[in-house]
C-alpha cells in the first residue's frame, strides 16, 4: 500500500523542503506543494525535483501559485484570489507521495481555514519537522498538541539539525511521538548531499 505524508513545521525556515526531498528520495516518492506562497522562478517543487537522484518521483502541479512571498492568505488577497479547501484534491497516483505544507500549522489560508483544516480535510498522516532553538520545545509540543486535539493522525517528528538530546528527549518523553529521523546538518544542499544523507540515516517509515 502506498504510503502519504503531510510534510509541516513548527514554524518557518526549519527544513520542511530539504526534509521534503529526503523523504521523496527515500521512498522514490510522488511530490506535491498545494500552495507556493511566492518565488514561482525556484519554487519548492523545483528545489525538490533538483535534489532527488531517483527516476521514479514524480513532481506534481500545484493547486494554488501565488505570486507574492507572503502568507497564503494575504498573497491570495494580493493576487484576488480565492483560497477554497473543497478545491484541494490528492492527486492520483500508484506511488508513495509526499505532501509539504506552507509554513506551520496555524498559517491562514483564507478568513477563516489554516494549514491545520487543510491537513484534516485530506485526512492523511503528518511528519513533524523540528529544529533546535530556544523555544523549539515549545513550538514543538504545541505543533503536537493541536494536531492531537484535532484526531490528526502523527507518523513522528523529524528533528532537523544538529542533534541536541536534552531538547529532543524531552520532546519524546511529553509526547510519546514516534522519531522518524534524526537528519544533520549538511555544509552543502545538493543532490549528492541528499542521496549520501538517505543513504547513512536510519529512517523509520
Amino acid at each position: 500500500m502506498s504510503k502519504i505524508y503531510f510534510i509541516t513545521g513548527i514554524g518557518t525556515e526549519i527544513g520542511k523542503t530539504m526534509v521534503s526531498a529526503c523523504l521523496v528520495e527515500k521512498l522514490k516518492a510522488d511530490y506535491w506543494k498545494p500552495i507556493q506562497s511566492g518565488d514561482l522562478d525556484n519554487s519548492d517543487t523545483d528545489k525538490v525535483r533538483n535534489l532527488i537522484s531517483n527516476d521514479r518521483s514524480f513532481f506534481h502541479q500545484e493547486t494554488y501559485r501565488l505570486t507574492q512571498p507572503f502568507s497564503p492568505h494575504h498573497s491570495a488577497n494580493l493576487d484576488h484570489v480565492k483560497i477554497d479547501l473543497n478545491n484541494f484534491k490528492i492527486p492520483e497516483t500508484d506511488n508513495n507521495l509526499i505532501i509539504e505544507g506552507a509554513g506551520g500549522l496555524m498559517v491562514p489560508l483564507n478568513d477563516k481555514d489554516l494549514i491545520i483544516d487543510l491537513i484534516k480535510k485530506l485526512d492523511v498522516e503528518v511528519i513533524l519537522v523540528s529544529k533546535n532553538y530556544l523555544g523549539s520545545i515549545n513550538h514543538t509540543l504545541l505543533s503536537i498538541e493541536a494536531l492531537k486535539s484535532r484526531n490528526i493522525k502523527i507518523k513522528g517528528v523529524v528533528f532537523n539539525g544538529d542533534k541536541n538530546p536534552s531538547t529532543e528527549n524531552i520532546i519524546i518523553k511529553t509526547t510519546g511521538i514516534e522519531v522518524v529521523a534524526n537528519i544533520p546538518q549538511l555544509e552543502k544542499i545538493n543532490k549528492l548531499g541528499i542521496k549520501e544523507l538517505v543513504n547513512n540515516v536510519k529512517f523509520n517509515l
